[in-house]
């Protein structure tokens, strides 16, 4: 059964943003989000999928919505590579299926909070070897990022903007701030912005995203 949420903008559709929850929510968490960014946005559909419900190491085990198991917090993430790629995957076929459904991809953008940004930035920039429109990297952090990788011209001409709360306490800004490093050492166009929030997204952030969106259609 096909759990992702479709939501289609008041024009014909001729862009899309593929946007993942994090750990624990669902496809809904980011609805009201999507609706109040067609509003300035009209022609440009949201892809909301839906994470497996499966156990998670760190929370004793207890089964909730989860792109992949996380086994241990420190000193880094510690995770189940096999779940992220499955994750990865599930992103890629709905970028196909946009495609193929007439979106030209360097419209389409991948899009992530928390656990789902670590997904669509391994996606964009390990998996996917084609163009996008860019990537959205809400509160999160790329665990599969490592030195000896380097990036595909492709994969370097994806613009990523950064956002991350200064008083995150549930990924750290610090572990934002890594993945943009590691992105602006390849030669990635990456932006980096904090707000004075912590594991959340404020109004202000949805604005920032709809300029920064509008900016590249």
């Amino acid at each position: 059964m096909d759990t992702t949420l479709l939501l289609q903008p008041p024009l014909p559709a001729d862009s899309c943003v593929i946007w993942l929850h994090g750990l624990g929510a669902d496809r809904f968490d980011f609805q009201p989000v999507a609706e109040a960014l067609q509003q300035a946005l009209r022609s440009t559909r949201f892809v909301l999928p839906q994470a497996p419900t499966r156990a998670v190491t760190i929370n004793g085990g207890y089964a909730m919505p989860s792109w992949y198991d996380i086994l241990a917090m420190s000193p880094a993430r510690a995770i189940d590579r096999e779940q992220l790629e499955q994750s990865a995957q599930q992103v890629i076929e709905l970028i196909e299926a946009q495609r193929d459904d007439g979106i030209d991809p360097q419209r389409i953008f991948l899009a992530g909070f928390s656990q789902g940004g670590a997904v669509v930035l391994h996606t964009a920039f390990l998996r996917w070897q084609g163009p996008l429109g860019g990537v959205l990297a809400l509160s999160t952090y790329a665990p599969s990022f490592a030195d000896e990788l380097q990036l595909s011209d492709a994969q370097r001409a994806i613009p990523v903007y950064c956002l991350h709360g200064d008083r995150d306490g549930v990924v750290l800004p610090s572990m934002g701030r890594t993945a943009h490093d590691w992105l602006q050492g390849r030669g990635v166009c990456v932006d980096w912005q904090e707000y004075p929030m912590a594991h959340e997204v404020l109004p202000q952030q949805l604005r920032d995203i709809a300029a920064w969106l509008a900016a590249r259609l």
